[in-house]
């Protein structure tokens, strides 16, 4: 049987274990990452996020001594909405149509209403235009819209149905011709009939198109954003492939909003909110011009200035009235764009 002091000794052992344990517990967090985010973000905007993500976590650590580790999650951006809708607890969405953000509100009670206005530029921080990647030597001359529908031109696009910078293709191509026709809405259909026969393939995303437009030689024209299709030809140089901006487009705006419900259930408010406010530093905006987006910082906006040519940019107001507007009386099913695609 064993006496007295042993007994003691074991269990100060014991409890001298407890409390170690106990300490490596409450300290475990410190040693390891102390923040994890899930960013719902759109098709091509993949190798962006990973150069951001870098450069917000090393902003993170210095302000607060808090590490963070950042998970992305892309498909065309209204595939990410609905997936949010279903469950997906991102924190944070950017996204490259309002629509798909308002959804979240109108369908989801995820964020407030007026999420738009919680961030500068209607939640913003950058924004962008619809432009052409041709082969090289532009061997079709394609030079603006109207070449597009010429009898020897095929065209590759996203899916208006499936992805924002389908729906955008499909209204910067529709501001052309209300430009070039004014009233005439018999030959705005007719050019944007036309216009719809002429693609070959009808992608799910922005970055499908491009892999059918550059790996799979398809089409003579790739329809996409302009921050797209300038990385293109840096991408693949091989390829000599060559960028037309036309002279009117659309304006493209990449809003952003943080999941109010997730971020409060995971405790990531301050971390997903400032991860969104750090877009509009003047370090990230110099980041995204280097990846060909128009920024609003002017100080940036200057220094980039011969990067993007000079292009009248139609915001939605202007050719649709308002995003649900668009949304209703184009991409709905049995709306103008399934009319015009049976003309």
């Amino acid at each position: 049987m064993p006496n007295d002091s042993v007994v003691t000794l074991k269990a100060r052992v014991g409890l001298w274990f407890s409390v170690l344990a106990i300490a490596l517990l409450l300290a475990g967090p410190a040693s390891a990452q102390d923040r994890e985010l899930l960013n719902s973000s759109y098709d091509i905007a993949r190798e962006l996020f990973a150069e951001y993500n870098k450069l917000f976590a090393e902003h993170w650590e210095e302000k607060t001594g808090e590490t963070v580790n950042i998970k992305q999650s892309h498909s065309g951006s209204s595939k990410q909405a609905r997936s949010i809708l279903q469950g997906m607890d991102a924190d944070v969405v950017t996204y490259n149509q309002v629509t798909d953000v308002n959804i979240l509100a109108e369908r989801g009670n995820l964020i407030p209403e007026d999420w738009a206005s919680r961030l500068p530029n209607n939640s913003s921080p950058y924004y962008s235009t619809m432009a052409f990647v041709v082969r090289e030597g532009n061997p079709k001359n394609i030079e603006n819209w109207d070449d597009l529908v010429r009898e020897d031109v095929e065209l590759i696009m996203p899916n208006p149905k499936t992805s924002g910078n389908g729906r955008y293709s499909y209204l910067a191509a529709l501001g052309y011709a209300q430009d070039e026709f004014g009233e005439n809405q018999d030959r705005i259909d007719t050019f944007m009939s036309d216009l719809l026969g002429h693609v070959k393939v009808f992608d799910s995303g922005g970055r499908s198109a491009t892999t059918t437009f550059v790996e799979r030689g398809l089409g003579d024209v790739l329809l996409t954003f302009e921050s797209e299709a300038m990385n293109i030809p840096e991408l693949n140089p091989d390829e000599n492939l060559e960028v037309v901006v036309p002279e009117v487009s659309f304006l493209a705006e990449f809003p952003v909003a943080w999941i109010d419900e997730n971020i409060e259930k995971k405790g990531n408010g301050k971390v997903a909110r400032a991860y969104l406010e750090h877009l509009y530093s003047k370090e990230a905006q110099r980041m995204l011009a280097g990846f060909n987006y128009r920024v609003h910082n002017e100080t940036v906006k200057e220094e980039v200035a011969d990067q993007f040519p000079e292009v009248k940019l139609m915001p939605i107001q202007e050719i649709a009235g308002d995003w649900e507007n668009a949304m209703e009386t184009h991409f709905s099913s049995g709306g103008k764009l399934d009319q015009l695609q049976r003309r």
